[in-house]
């Protein structure tokens, strides 16, 4: 008797695998594998979804409006433009449903985001990678790898892992020499920890646009990621596709309250974002001096790269037990094509000395 048969080319999708959470016989842990918020949801999010709890029975609201009123106000933008999922996740998944069919092309960087190609497998696309310059999304390689099989462009900006950005002025050249039929998503997770003059979230490239989307997400700077919350700004004709797709309720009622109650915490962020700017360029030079390469970020991690030059046992795989011996969780790049790289999210205070003491042992040792 023959079993039910999945589509076949579901099959060749390596299910993501998520970061470390615990290490056998170690009660304190560190976990700085998933670039989450060092501080957690602030305060004024805590107490929204405490107060919400007694209506947890209820549906939530399937258009969340008032979630979608408060970001149209914080963000400037129309409120009919702007959808929300479970996580941004959500979001990528249903873009590649709605454009790609199975043997169509979606073009990333090759050191993208490991989402883009996981969901774009599942609906039998090929994965096209661009090579970057020194670890920073190439515009004129995605250009050149552009056939008449491309139908959606993803990039971050910053870029997780790497946590390079490229500039305004280099997103826009990618959208104006693009075609009109492709479509271009702008991944904004970070934008929060960026405050630069050449920086944009992305906003101004969707307004006026037919073909560009716009995502954001709850998960880093507010810390929210357990809550499973994004957002997109989107052409009226994507919204209205997406709308068709998702489920009815896909957003639950306590991430619209802890969304709605994040937006309005403009000190928590404040606070936030500069415990980020300090500890991280602290980090940074830090690494730098035991020999470490550590490549400019701009987001809440860094990206440790170990070479020969560093010793002869001296390695990312090697680096990585050590820290685990000491209690403490990063990740391993290999997956993103960088096996000689840890990615360290910036945490506490204490939780980044620990990260630099462990290491200044490994590198001695």
């Amino acid at each position: 008797m023959s079993a039910p048969k999945p589509i076949p080319y579901l099959l060749d999708v390596a299910p993501y695998v998520g970061g470390e959470s615990g290490i056998v016989g170690v009660d304190r842990v560190i976990k700085l594998a998933a670039n989450e918020g060092a501080f957690g949801p602030s305060a004024k999010t805590i107490e929204a979804i405490t107060k919400a709890a007694g209506e947890f029975h209820r549906y939530p609201d399937g258009d969340f409006t008032a979630l979608r009123t408060a970001l149209a106000e914080k963000h400037n933008l129309p409120i009919e433009n702007l959808i929300c999922g479970s996580g941004s996740d959500e979001l990528i998944s249903l873009l590649c449903r709605a454009y790609v069919q199975p043997g169509e092309e979606i073009l990333i960087s090759a050191h993208g985001f490991a989402m883009y190609p996981i969901y774009g497998k599942t609906v039998g696309a090929s994965i096209v990678a661009a090579p970057e310059q020194n670890i920073t999304t190439d515009v004129d390689a995605l250009l050149e790898r552009v056939t008449d099989k491309t139908k959606i462009c993803f990039i971050a900006v910053p870029n997780n892992p790497t946590g390079t950005y490229i500039p305004a002025s280099e997103i826009k050249r990618l959208r104006e020499n693009l075609r009109d039929d492709i479509l271009l998503v702008v991944d904004m997770a970070y934008a929060e920890y960026v405050n630069l003059d050449d920086y944009s979230p992305g906003a101004e490239f969707v307004s006026g646009s037919d073909n560009v989307v716009m995502l954001r997400t709850f998960s880093k700077m507010f810390g929210m990621g357990g809550m499973r919350l994004g957002w997109g700004y989107c052409p009226e004709g994507v919204i209205d596709v997406l709308n068709r797709l998702r489920s009815p309720f896909n957003v639950s009622y306590p991430s619209q309250a802890a969304g709605i109650a994040a937006l309005q915490d403009d000190e928590f962020v404040q606070m936030s974002r500069e415990h980020n700017d300090k500890w991280l360029n602290w980090t940074t030079e830090t690494l730098r001096d035991m020999g470490i390469t550590v490549p400019d970020s701009v987001c809440n991690f860094i990206l440790a790269r170990f070479s020969e030059e560093c010793g002869r046992n001296v390695n990312a795989e090697a680096a990585d037990e050590f820290l685990k011996s000491k209690g403490i969780i990063v990740r391993r790049m290999g997956g993103y094509g960088l096996p000689d790289a840890l990615r360290i999210t910036i945490g506490l205070e204490d939780e980044m000395h620990a990260v630099a003491d462990a290491l200044n042992e490994f590198m001695r040792d």
